[in-house]
């Protein structure tokens, strides 16, 4: 799979992203699905943005019992969404689960990462407030590790660790990272960033762009820019 920009859809309702969406009337971008659209839309807005062509992250961030994410990950994997993922601190046979439930009868399924840090983590909240004293790069790449021996396809990450998560886990297993900005805009709520361009250049395969595409005066325009910068 080649590099790709996934615009992070976060709006509060249907017809917001819908009036987002038809900027786009040409190239249907990725788009990304977190909990505050799914939960204020249901399944619903995942199959109108499907059947309107643009190829979809589930950003749910399941994290429970083994068998109670086997379950969930069952019911999404008929969706028919492109990408879904859980978070890497739920162990590995929670992932191993996972996997077990988004496998369709026919063997086809979404692509499955885990989440290793949040970028909005430091090294000090996460000493703080999850009591963890190892460095975060070293955290990473263990949850990392665990989700390539569990059978997942990649990780979420920031960019900064892109190039490490590749190192310990493989060029084929995949980087996605949020926390992408560009050069001149805000850096918002996200402690660990980088830009577009940098962000190909240490590796990532799909940057995660919300506010600085979906804030933009001329939305599409930024998502180009982005385009330009990562994909080239």
């Amino acid at each position: 799979m080649g590099k790709d920009v996934i615009i992070a859809c976060d709006f509060a309702s249907a017809q917001q992203t819908y009036d987002f969406l038809d900027h786009f009337t040409g190239r249907k971008p990725f788009v990304k699905i977190g909990m505050e659209l799914f939960y204020a839309e249901g399944p619903q807005i995942v199959r109108e943005i499907k059947r309107r062509g643009h190829p979809i992250f589930l950003d749910l961030k399941l994290h429970d019992i083994p068998n109670t994410v086997k379950k969930a990950m069952a019911v999404l994997s008929g969706l028919e969404v492109d990408i879904c993922n859980l978070h890497a601190a739920g162990t590995i046979p929670m992932m191993q689960a996972a996997l077990e439930g988004l496998t369709r009868p026919d063997g086809t399924r979404p692509l499955l990462i885990a989440v290793t840090q949040l970028t909005s983590t430091d090294q000090e909240s996460m000493e703080r407030d999850l009591l963890i004293h190892e460095p975060i790069d070293q955290v990473v790449m263990h949850y990392a590790r665990n989700a390539r021996q569990a059978g997942l396809d990649g990780v979420v990450c920031s960019p900064l660790e892109a190039a490490k998560v590749h190192e310990a886990c493989g060029a084929d297993f995949l980087t996605v990272t949020p926390g992408v900005r560009f050069a001149d805009g805000d850096v918002g709520d996200q402690k660990r960033v980088m830009t577009p361009a940098q962000a190909k250049a240490i590796g990532s395969d799909y940057i995660v762009v919300g506010r600085p595409i979906t804030a933009a005066p001329d939305p599409v325009k930024a998502y180009q820019r982005c385009i330009d910068e990562f994909v080239g």
